[in-house]
């Protein structure tokens, strides 16, 4: 890629231009910005800020990412319409539906080159994840360009259907929510059972860094792995009793169904 133009400069689109700088050799990068504190913050990041839609900021780009709140999106895309000419087009709004973007842009939304993507928030220090989805009439160049875009924050997963990103929201996009919400309940386990505050990060951190290594390592199921650590009658059995008494497993199967099924009212809430 030797351009990429930004509608949006807050923090994920930071991400993906530090993630870029990382590459060899970067692209040029455009940042479309009306928020005059956030064009301040980018311009320690070699990019060239502009205060409202033009042509200059999308003449010539290899691809043009949406990276703003779903609420100003439609603003976004009237704004950004009459600068356009058919350029590759990456959203990363959480429950904006191609279809509305292609409305938006005047596009044909079976036709449209139109990538929908959701990123994560350890995009922020290169250890994210996106849920990509590119529809069958995508060339595989715009494909591989997208995807090589959104690499830039880690990993990616193509989805075979639009409908599968609201799941990925569900898991991943607020995955890390659920993550600090088991790190804040263990730290304060830990502190109720007597240690001070840095013991308990030290530990609590450490103890999760720890098991998603392993994890990641081993070819055997969480399940396994679990049952290893958990001797019968033992201090983990002891605990995983309670939790699973407390019926822990289904409340967490409950939330990922319920945040899949507030993305997809949100979609069908911009398509009104």
């Amino acid at each position: 890629m030797k351009k990429i133009c930004f509608v949006g400069g807050g923090n994920m689109a930071s991400a993906m231009l530090a993630g870029l700088r990382r590459e060899h050799p970067a692209p040029s990068c455009h940042v479309i910005e009306p928020y005059a504190p956030a064009r301040e913050k980018l311009t320690a990041l070699d990019v060239v800020v502009h205060a409202a839609a033009c042509r200059e900021a999308v003449d010539g780009a290899d691809v043009v990412v949406l990276a703003v709140k779903p609420q100003m999106l439609k603003q976004a895309c009237a704004e950004l319409l009459p600068h356009l000419q058919g350029e590759l087009i990456v959203s990363i709004a959480a429950g904006t539906r191609r279809a509305s973007i292609a409305r938006w842009l005047g596009a044909d939304p079976t036709s449209a080159r139109i990538v929908r993507t959701m990123p994560n928030t350890p995009a922020l220090i290169g250890q994210g994840i996106t849920g990509l989805f590119a529809p069958p009439s995508l060339s595989e160049a715009d494909v591989a360009t997208s995807t090589e875009l959104m690499r830039s924050t880690g990993a990616v997963v193509r989805v075979e259907s639009e409908a599968m990103i609201d799941a990925v929201t569900a898991v991943s996009g607020s995955g890390p929510a659920y993550v600090f919400h088991w790190i804040e309940s263990m730290l304060a386990a830990a502190k109720g059972v007597g240690f001070n505050d840095a013991d308990a990060r030290t530990l609590v951190l450490a103890t999760l860094k720890g098991a998603t290594a392993l994890a990641e390592a081993s070819d055997e199921s969480p399940a396994v792995l679990r049952e290893r650590v958990t001797s019968k009658g033992g201090t983990t059995a002891a605990a995983l009793a309670v939790i699973n008494e407390r019926g822990v497993q289904q409340a967490l199967i409950d939330a990922v169904r319920a945040a899949r099924d507030r993305g997809a009212e949100l979609g069908a809430m911009a398509d009104d």
